[in-house]
């Protein structure tokens, strides 16, 4: 039995939502609404709804989960979304789901002080995620509408299983809200299509998958291989060679699985990616191409060719240099994770990662992206952290231990009763499984390379330590000193830069002037080409102007240059493509003639099409060899108005 169900039968009320902790939730939606929960129907269910789902976000939230469209996140998602909507059919203006989550943590954040430890990463989170839907629900509420309307035109009792996936892959609107709205006016949608429609989605979604991780044979014959053999003891954490006995070896298509009783090698396994190296025995040696965890266990993949037989001992060397870039990499991401969380906020999380011995990748929630500023202040305090030399230490101990201890977890991550524990002196602690350095003097360098997107409230950092790091600011000091000798300025290449860009502007002013020049030229001419039709002054004309732009420019000008009554009409263009522009006075107008209505008979002779007002019109053409046509079709039009 729920606890809830047992808070109910304990205070002796008819449900859980007259407990003690959930009827204030119950209490604060009469509120903000007005109405009474014991009204019945839509209005006790829709309170319900939302003290329940608050409640559950507030305390998903607390323990590290953020919305998204993926695992947990689109489960917190999806109550988050469906309390809002039916906050909204109580009438509930935006924001306010917030107040819930607040009222939540101070009825339980007693018994629960994650809910107080996490208020403002609760706060955060749930303001986003009520604004966010806030913009779906009226995109998607504005399309569903159409389709009602549609449906009820048609005297159809149902919507199409196509537009229904739509309003959820492209709007993000939840599929069980669409059903309610629709519900609500008595119509319903096909739910084995819209089935089938997710289902291809998926389908497509595990072929992304199976193409990008490979086949999932490797990982049976692994199993099957590990499956009845003693397991291999991890000695790497002490030592990057060992001695040590062959157990097993077993065929690949591509090489050999061998197994070990005592490896150095580093399996991949918490982001951090597998060592490599080399085994030798009395008469051979081969190169270890990966190395496969198995629960608790290992088994080496070794390059076909010479292959060691089982019972012989064999010397097994991991590459040092390559460990030494991954340990730097790999304690540098827990400064990182560190700096993160100083400078944007403890809702920070680590939503993964991938350590190699080139560069380190780190995911975390956040829900913008970063400044250059806060780029920068991480970067900053990670080097800083560095040059403080640091003190790196691991060490086992019970899970309740080191959770005492306040030492992070990363979320998803499935930890027994002993775990091990990496502390950074005074910067953090971390349950964590990797390979480290002894002090952060150790990583030499930190850099940071990117900042993006990796999913809905998850950014990513890259960033390079060390040796790679050095070469990176070789490398640009190198482009820097380039762009200097191109300048003119080998040793100053920004007083080169100033330099060049003023320049430019001066140029770009020069051109402009001898443009404006140009135009007015171009005006006086076509001024002087004007047509007397019926007291209208008309100028219809080719021009080599380019753009639509200046061609508007000029027919402003001769426009302005004629006064009174008038038409102009100009063509141009470039590049295979036709522009055209019409310009009618205002006393032209009232002599019956568009701007609009004569884009609209030149622009099909040129293979376009436009529009505009009467006054004023544009369009633009794909076969400028047809533009003489077009403009004898305008000019065709002009005199049969004016007769």
């Amino acid at each position: 039995m729920g606890l809830d169900r047992m808070a109910a039968i304990l205070q002796d009320v008819p449900s859980i939502y007259e407990t003690d902790h959930v009827r204030p939730l119950v209490d604060l939606a009469e509120e903000l609404s007005g109405r009474r929960y014991e009204e019945g129907g839509a209005v006790t269910r829709a309170m319900r709804i939302v003290a329940d789902h608050s409640r559950g976000a507030a305390f998903l939230i607390a323990d590290g989960v953020v919305p998204s469209n993926e695992d947990r996140g689109y489960i917190l998602r999806r109550i988050m979304r469906r309390a809002i909507q039916q906050g909204r059919t109580l009438g509930l203006e935006a924001p306010w789901l917030g107040r819930f989550a607040e009222r939540t943590i101070e009825l339980m954040g007693e018994t629960y002080p994650e809910l107080v430890a996490e208020r403002e990463t609760i706060a955060r989170w749930v303001g986003d995620e009520e604004e966010s839907f806030g913009r779906t629900l009226e995109r998607g509420t504005e399309l569903l509408e159409r389709l009602i309307i549609e449906a009820k035109e048609a005297e159809t009792s149902w919507i199409d299983a196509a537009d229904a996936f739509k309003l959820h892959d492209t709007y993000g609107f939840p599929y069980d809200l669409t059903k309610e709205l629709l519900a609500d006016q008595g119509l319903s949608v096909d739910d084995a299509g819209f089935e089938e429609l997710m289902e291809e989605q998926r389908q497509r979604a595990r072929s992304g998958a199976a193409t990008a991780h490979g086949s999932e044979d490797r990982h049976e014959r692994v199993q099957e291989f590990v499956a009845g053999t003693a397991p291999t003891e991890f000695v790497g954490y002490e030592t990057l060679r060992t001695t040590t006995g062959l157990v097993e070896v077993g065929p690949e298509a591509e090489g050999a699985l061998v197994k070990l009783e005592q490896s150095p090698f580093y399996a991949e396994g918490g982001g951090q990616v597998s060592d490599s190296g080399l085994l030798r025995w009395a008469d051979g040696e081969a190169e270890v191409a990966g190395v496969y965890r198995v629960g608790e266990d290992q088994v080496l993949e070794i390059r076909a060719g010479a292959v060691p037989q089982p019972g012989c001992q064999v010397e097994a060397l991991v590459d040092r240099e390559t460990r030494h870039a991954t340990m730097r990499n790999h304690t540098a991401t827990h400064l990182l994770h560190a700096a993160l969380r100083e400078r944007l906020g403890t809702h920070v999380r680590q939503a993964g990662s991938a350590v190699r011995p080139d560069k380190l990748r780190f995911d975390f929630t956040h829900g913008a992206s970063l400044s250059h500023e806060e780029l920068r202040d991480v970067e900053d305090r990670v080097n800083e952290w560095i040059r403080a030399s640091a003190p790196v230490r691991w060490l086992n101990m019970g899970r309740a231990e080191a959770e005492a201890l306040g030492a992070m977890a990363l979320f998803g991550e499935k930890y027994g009763e002993w775990v091990r524990v990496v502390e950074i002196d005074g910067v953090s602690r971390e349950l964590c499984g990797g390979t480290h350095v002894a002090n952060t003097a150790e990583i030499g360098i930190f850099k940071v390379t990117s900042e993006g997107s990796s999913a809905a409230n998850v950014r990513r950092v890259e960033a390079i330590t060390g040796p790679a790091a050095s070469d990176h600011f070789r490398h640009r000091d190198a482009e820097l000193r380039e762009v200097g000798e191109l300048l003119g300025a080998p040793q100053d290449p920004l007083a080169g830069a100033r330099r060049a860009a003023e320049r430019l502007r001066e140029a770009g002013a020069g051109a402009e002037q001898a443009q404006r020049a140009q135009l007015g030229e171009e005006a006086k001419r076509l001024a002087a080409t004007a047509q007397e039709v019926g007291g209208v002054q008309v100028v219809v004309a080719a021009t080599e102007l380019p753009s639509q732009k200046l061609l508007l420019d000029a027919a402003n000008r001769v426009q302005s240059t004629l006064g009174g009554a008038s038409v102009v009409f100009l063509g141009g263009g470039e590049d295979e493509k036709v522009a055209l522009v019409a310009l009618v006075s205002k006393e032209a107008v009232g002599r019956g003639l568009s701007a609009a209505d004569l884009v609209r008979v030149a622009a099909p002779v040129v293979g376009g099409g436009g529009g505009g007002r009467p006054d004023m019109a544009q369009a633009g053409g794909r076969d400028p060899a047809r533009l003489d046509e077009a403009l004898a079709a305008a000019r065709a039009a002009v005199e049969a108005e004016l007769g």
